[in-house]
């Protein structure tokens, strides 16, 4: 799908980036909406938007394809609010990191042949326009979540990210996406997020932070917000994903008791090996 109508709702880091390749892609018209005024502005200075109107329900009238980018929640309730408003011939997508909801959601309005969930891994830990890049989104790996009979919506979502940003659409189930990110990206946050409070509440005072402690808590800036829905939607995954963490700290601490040099090697072994695989 190529559309020569595309509509944005939501033009943060993900949903601004979004505007400003399409614009590049050559397509004739973006639409874009926020509900920060300053966002709508800076959008349209920077040529990421043809047109700020108003209302959402504006945005969602005139586009062939309708992409949510607001925060997960924000999302589930704009597909309803804007469904009465959305062109018969128009596709829906959105760019959330928790997809079961939405799906459930899009097929409970009766929206499931024209929806189909998307996720680009394109995130950064800086939020609002001022973080959109228009070279975010080139070459993301971007899932896409068909609803049950949406087949067609999805191909049509894939063809447009591959088409639009020269991104590597995979199509996933959205039970396994959720189980999926819940353990690569949200339990990451988690940590990171752990990391700094810790760091608030017990680090020296005065202490200058070195490299290691910046890049493990770089996540930590992320939108707290943002992340705070993000991890309710998707608590029933992210819960045994923290309680999988209890097995190999205890673990570690246990080999530290004991004073175990060849555990704790192996320990950090184990880590280090994992990570050069990731690298390769």
């Amino acid at each position: 799908m190529r559309p020569s109508r595309l509509g944005i709702i939501g033009l943060g880091a993900i949903g601004g980036s979004l505007a400003l390749q399409a614009k590049r892609a050559g397509i004739a018209t973006v639409l874009g909406w926020s509900p920060e005024r300053g966002e709508r502005a800076a959008a349209a200075q920077q040529g990421a938007i043809d047109d700020a109107p108003p209302l959402a329900a504006d945005v969602a009238r005139a586009v062939e394809l309708l992409v949510l980018a607001a925060p997960p929640a924000a999302n589930l309730t704009l597909l309803e609010t804007l469904k009465p408003h959305i062109g018969a011939r128009a596709v829906i997508t959105d760019v959330g990191s928790v997809k079961r909801a939405i799906v459930a959601r899009a097929e409970a309005l009766g929206l499931g042949s024209r929806f189909a969930g998307g996720h680009p891994l394109a995130g950064t830990h800086a939020h609002g326009f001022a973080a959109a890049r228009v070279d975010l989104l080139q070459n993301a790996i971007v899932y896409i979540t068909p609803t049950a009979d949406g087949d067609g919506a999805a191909r049509e979502v894939a063809h447009f990210w591959s088409e639009t940003c020269a991104a590597h659409p995979v199509m996933i189930d959205a039970g396994r996406h959720d189980h999926q990110l819940a353990v690569t990206s949200h339990l990451p946050q988690v940590v990171a997020s752990l990391l700094a409070n810790y760091f608030a509440r017990a680090g020296p005072i005065g202490a200058t932070l070195g490299p290691g402690a910046r890049d493990t808590t770089r996540l930590a800036a992320s939108e707290p917000g943002l992340w705070s829905e993000i991890l309710l939607l998707n608590r029933d995954e992210v819960l045994p994903a923290l309680r999988g963490l209890e097995e190999p700290l205890g673990e570690l601490e246990r080999a530290l008791e004991t004073g175990n040099a060849t555990g704790v090697t192996a320990w950090l072994a184990r880590a280090a090996e994992w990570r050069r695989r990731a690298d390769a």
